[in-house]
């Protein structure tokens, strides 16, 4: 039976008081993927913010293993678009863990993420400067290069074209297979046929 890293147990969410989400309940196991769909609105991105930290649930409980490593892809990142960074510095940031410096190991790593995505040409160029789809290669390209148990990706690939979209749902395979747990939001129907199991919202 596979090991559960992270579970929500029945959480329930409410923005200004107003209810976003009901009693969910979700496990995230090792070595597999699930897909959350759903309409807009319906709490996708809420909930992967509650299983990464990021927000607290009203009722209910959230549960990580000891020392499980979390890798969150959200679907809104203005803060960082401002940031002054180039494509490169943005994915290395997905590799730095406390205050070490990055090791030769880890300067491979973020070369062959950026270039299996296509933007190693791009990597000087500053974040604002991208097209959407080019910065959402860079933000997973980001996600992607930690060394996480449990990714939580939020519409990954909907500004992608059909070619950047297969690389990405390799990597997804690719993860699955080395053990680690994928929770994916997804309106699209063929992505989130690639999960073990689904959960509608």
């Amino acid at each position: 039976m596979s090991s559960a890293l992270l579970t929500a147990d029945d959480v329930s969410f409410r923005y200004a008081g107003t209810p976003v989400l009901h009693e969910v309940s979700v496990r995230a196991e090792a070595g597999s993927m699930l897909a959350v769909t759903g309409p807009n609105g319906s709490g996708k991105s809420t909930l992967l913010h509650l299983l990464a930290g990021v927000e607290q649930p009203f009722s209910g409980r959230v549960h990580r293993a000891p020392a499980v490593r979390i890798a969150l892809l959200p679907q809104r990142t203005s803060d960082m678009d401002a940031l002054p960074l180039t494509v490169t510095e943005c994915v290395r940031i997905g590799r730095f863990t406390g205050h070490r410096r990055l090791t030769r190991h880890d300067h491979t790593s973020v070369r062959k993420i950026m270039e299996r995505l296509e933007i190693a040409h791009l990597g000087r160029r500053r974040l604002r400067e991208l097209s959407g789809g080019q910065r959402q290669r860079t933000l997973i390209a980001q996600t992607f290069v930690q060394d996480a148990d449990v990714y939580l990706l939020d519409e990954p690939t909907a500004a992608l074209d059909a070619s950047t979209r297969r690389h990405v749902h390799d990597l997804l395979g690719e993860k699955v297979r080395a053990g680690a747990s994928i929770v994916i939001a997804s309106h699209d129907a063929e992505e989130s046929a690639l999960a073990d199991r689904s959960l509608a919202l």
